[in-house]
Formats: structure tokens, sequence, C-alpha cells
């Protein structure tokens, strides 16, 4: 059972999420900015909402900590003065990546509010030996270094600002993880297949299309699939196509000048489900994908 005085929390330019106790006696609401204590060090955080059954369950394991204070206005000049520290280290830092030739693209840099330790994130090929980088860098910053390796999509959560549809990336909003995002998610809902329209600010599939990829599934499921020969009002033919969202399928009539209609699921007759749907090349003319163009 949670704790009551247990809160979500996020923190850090990569929005991580964790559960904090809270301080006794003291009430956390939504928006409240708070010191809190990561294995990290001491950090900036935002309270999110209560921990609950429900919220654990979107939660990564072992993500644990606590509120030292509610965020004060020196905490929160702290916290606006690292800008100018982050840009300074990013600099230093690249100037060293740059003398040792070292296969690596910097990405950010992060420091935390203690003062406990930096993080230099970096995009890399294959693996980096930067041993003598780090004590280059400790030497002159006095802290702790952290090099995190990341791909691409989290260097589009660190930079990225607006996406396509005029938004806040979802990657820097409210994404707390990538979800896993296929080409066929996109044939599926019949988007269009031009890589430069679906790709996000990352380079890769816009992860916009996994959001209603189970809906689809549902109600592809409800539809014959294409191939199957179906019974309409209209006559017997084959299913050539569906159109998901509407619950309709096209339906090619075997009359001897062939016909094509549109049908609702109501006006089709229940059909074999189990039924083995013709080959893919019983009807060549047209193609599945027909009905988005």
């Amino acid at each position: 059972m949670a704790n009551p005085l247990d809160v979500i929390v996020r923190y850090g330019q990569m929005r991580l999420l964790g559960e904090f106790h809270g301080i006794p006696g003291q009430d956390h609401p939504r928006g409240q900015r708070v010191v809190i204590h990561t294995e990290r060090g001491h950090e900036l955080g935002e309270v999110l909402c209560p921990v609950t059954e429900r919220t654990a369950e979107f939660l990564e394991p072992g993500v644990h900590g606590e509120i030292v204070r509610v965020a004060t206005p020196a905490d929160l000049e702290i916290a606006n003065s690292l800008t100018e520290q982050q840009k300074a280290a990013f600099r230093i830092c690249q100037e060293r990546i740059e003398d040792r030739q070292i296969q690596m693209d910097l990405v950010d840099v992060e420091a935390i509010l203690g003062g406990e330790r930096l993080v230099f994130y970096y995009l890399a090929e294959k693996r980096i030996d930067f041993r003598e980088l780090v004590k280059d860098l400790a030497r002159t910053f006095r802290t702790r270094i952290e090099m995190r390796q990341i791909g691409v999509r989290d260097e589009a959560k660190l930079l990225a600002d607006y996406g396509d549809c005029g938004k806040p990336v979802c990657c820097n909003t409210h994404l707390s993880r990538m979800p896993p995002v296929s080409m066929r998610m996109a044939k599926l809902q019949k988007t269009t297949l031009d890589p430069n329209k679906i790709s996000g600010r990352c380079g890769r599939l816009k992860c916009c299309l996994r959001y209603e990829f189970d809906t689809y599934l549902d109600y592809e499921h409800l539809l014959p699939p294409v191939g199957t020969r179906v019974t309409t009002k209209h006559g017997t033919g084959w299913v050539l196509a569906q159109e998901i969202l509407a619950s309709k399928v096209l339906v090619e009539i075997d009359e001897q000048v062939r016909r094509r209609v549109l049908v609702g699921l109501d006006q089709i007759q229940p059909w074999d489900k189990g039924q083995r749907p013709a080959p893919r090349a019983f009807n060549p003319s047209l193609d599945r994908d027909d009905l988005a163009n």
C-alpha cells in the first residue's frame, strides 16, 4: 500500500520520474517546486501527483528518494544560474573532445543543483574510451563527471522544441519512455509513407503513430480481411480494402461487369471467420492502400 506522504516528482533534464517521500505534516500539491535527494545528489524537481497503485504501473522500479524541502527563492536563483555554468561546461568539454579527436558528438550538459556532479550527454556510434577526458574535466570543474551515451530519440528529448503538429514534442512533455514504432503502424492507419512526413525531430518514426495503433487493431479485427469472400445486399464478392475507422470494406461484386461498392458491417452477412483469404494477387489492379488516396 502506498504511503500517503509519497508523491511522484519529475526532475532532471531528461525529465526523470520517481517516488519521493514527502515532508511530514506538509502538503505537496501538483506543480510545487521541491528540492529532492536522489542518487545523483540534490536536485530541483516538480511534484506531479500522489503515489498510488495506478501510478506505480508507469514508473521504472527502484527510483526512490526523499523531498528535502520546498524550493526557496534562493534555490530557484541557483537553478537559473546553472544555465551559464552548463554553457561554459559544454564549450570546454567540446574543446577537449576536439583536442583529443574523440569520435563523439556532445549533445548537452546538466549541472546538478547541489553541485555534486556534471552530466555530459553524447552520441557515439561505438564504445568510447573517455577516461582521460573525464580526468581532465574533473580537474577543471572539481566535481564528479558523468558521461552518458544517449540515442537520437533522447537527443530530441533534450533539444527539440515543437513538432509538425505545432505543439511541444511529446518526448519533452509527457512521455517518460519511448514507445516502439514501426512502419506497420503507419500503413494500418493509412498515413502517407513519405519518410519526411512521418518522421519526428529525431529522424525516427513519430511516436504519435503508436497512440491509436491498438484502437486500429481492435477495429480491424471486426472487419473481414482483405481477400475474404463475403455476401452483401449488393451481391457476393471479394473484399478489396478496409476503411477501418468507418467500419466499412470495399467489395468487388461478382457480375459480368464488375463493380466496387463500399459497405458497412451491417450490410454484410456473417462470413466464415476461419476462411483463408485469397492470395494477395487475387486482384492486382487495386492496392490495399488505395482508399487512403
